[in-house]
């Protein structure tokens, strides 16, 4: 019987260059990084008085490697990095130059005001090249699982109490490091180490606790909305996370609650081009429909005409400024709850404003109703593929890293829908 057996002996030789072939996905996103501006990533790079230090890592290779992760679904610095050891298109985005988790990491949230201006500058691009229009937007909320647990709520009372137990135990850490006989088995980095994780727990617990009045006054603006009914309904102490005092317990598309932040998304309905970032706490989407049109002005630098929104944007004070503004709301009205008396939502009421007529009669034609679809058929696939990007659980913490990784995902987008106007 004769069997072909490992010889791992033998020399294999390859070069870098060899690792992809020639059209691949990452020799495409290599290729338009070198496009870009990344002047804003370099801000931070110093060079050091008195010595010759290390050299800094390239922003565009770290660029490239990042926007293929996302695009790849990769959402984890660790797993990045493993990718960059043993996967051929990460090895050879990196060109032999060595990678770790905490370089990953950090560049990734590093430099949002860089990667706000680098997203603000490929839609321009994209509108300039007459491929994104911006006069009809379409826009939708994304809630996305945050990097805390559900235990982790604690209302006020108990927050102080946390505080002050956080406090005796950074006084004891303190004492017990400065011990020689007690921590004489410890490395310097393991006590530093020790010394920032109970600092960064103390602090965490802080801003839980002041984050407790913002969250009452959030309570009371929402229960001005409900009924008596409800508000005793729904009348609780609200709590602060202790991992991640800036996100909230939302419900989920599958029906329960958990901690998750609201990732705002506004796209061109012909393009598909996502035009508008927004991340926030809080779990309803009422008043986020005016901030994202300005922000879709302001970084396309063309006035929005239509938007195109959901009922839980839904308020008639927005539609009214809406409407003063030269913008015309395309949003389901909300059906009354005595249809015999006051007939279909789309029946104006004694007490409507002529903007909030005009809205209702709107909805209720057959030509409203075709442009109206446009946001399902948009909106609802740029969610999915933003999914797949990543956007199912996040691995950071803080509203300003999420929006750093909800910027990449939309980046990556834009410029691989760049990548294949180029293409054809």
């Amino acid at each position: 019987m004769r069997l072909r057996m490992a010889q791992r002996s033998q020399v294999v030789t390859e070069r870098l260059d060899d690792l992809v072939p020639a059209g691949h996905p990452a020799r495409t996103i290599w290729e338009i990084t070198g496009a870009l501006d990344l002047s804003g990533f370099c801000d931070t790079i110093r060079a050091r008085q008195g010595g010759v230090g290390r050299n800094s890592t390239d922003p565009r290779r770290l660029t490239a490697v990042w926007l293929y992760a996302t695009v790849r679904g990769v959402g984890a610095a660790r797993e990045l990095d493993r990718l960059c050891r043993e996967s051929r298109p990460y090895q050879w985005l990196c060109g032999g130059v060595s990678v770790n988790y905490h370089l990953l990491s950090d560049f990734r949230v590093r430099h949002a005001e860089a990667l706000d201006q680098l997203f603000t500058r490929v839609v321009a691009v994209l509108v300039k090249k007459g491929l994104v229009k911006v006069r009809r937007i379409a826009q939708d909320g994304l809630r996305v699982r945050a990097s805390a647990g559900a235990s982790s709520f604690r209302r006020g009372s108990t927050l102080e109490r946390l505080q002050e137990e956080a406090a005796e135990h950074v006084r004891q850490l303190r004492q017990w490091l400065e011990d020689p006989k007690k921590s004489a088995g410890l490395s310097v980095r393991v006590k530093q180490a020790k010394r920032r994780a109970a600092r960064e727990r103390q602090e965490r617990i802080e801003q839980a606790k002041q984050l407790i009045p913002q969250l009452q006054e959030r309570q009371r603006r929402s229960a001005q909305r409900l009924s008596q009914k409800q508000q005793a309904e729904q009348q609780r102490e609200p709590r602060a996370s202790t991992t991640d005092a800036e996100v909230s317990r939302m419900k989920m598309s599958n029906g329960g609650f958990n901690p998750a932040v609201n990732v705002q998304l506004a796209a061109d309905p012909q393009s598909r081009a996502i035009l508008g970032v927004g991340v926030t706490s809080e779990g309803v989407d009422y008043e986020q429909s005016e901030p994202m049109r300005q922000q879709v002005e302001e970084r396309a630098g063309q006035k929005v005409e239509e938007h195109l929104y959901d009922g839980g944007y839904t308020k008639t004070e927005q539609i009214e400024r809406a409407a003063e503004a030269g913008v015309t709301v395309y949003a389901p009205p909300k059906p009354p709850r005595n249809r015999e008396k006051r007939g279909d939502e789309f029946t104006p009421r004694s007490g409507d404003s002529e903007a909030i007529r005009q809205w209702r009669a709107r909805m209720g034609s057959e030509p409203g109703q075709q442009i109206y679809k446009q946001r399902g058929a948009t909106i609802e696939t740029i969610n999915a593929r933003m999914r797949r990007s990543g956007l199912t659980q996040l691995t950071v913490r803080g509203l300003r890293k999420v929006r750093c990784v909800v910027l990449w995902a939309a980046l990556a987008y834009n410029l691989m829908l760049l990548a294949q106007a180029w293409i054809a």
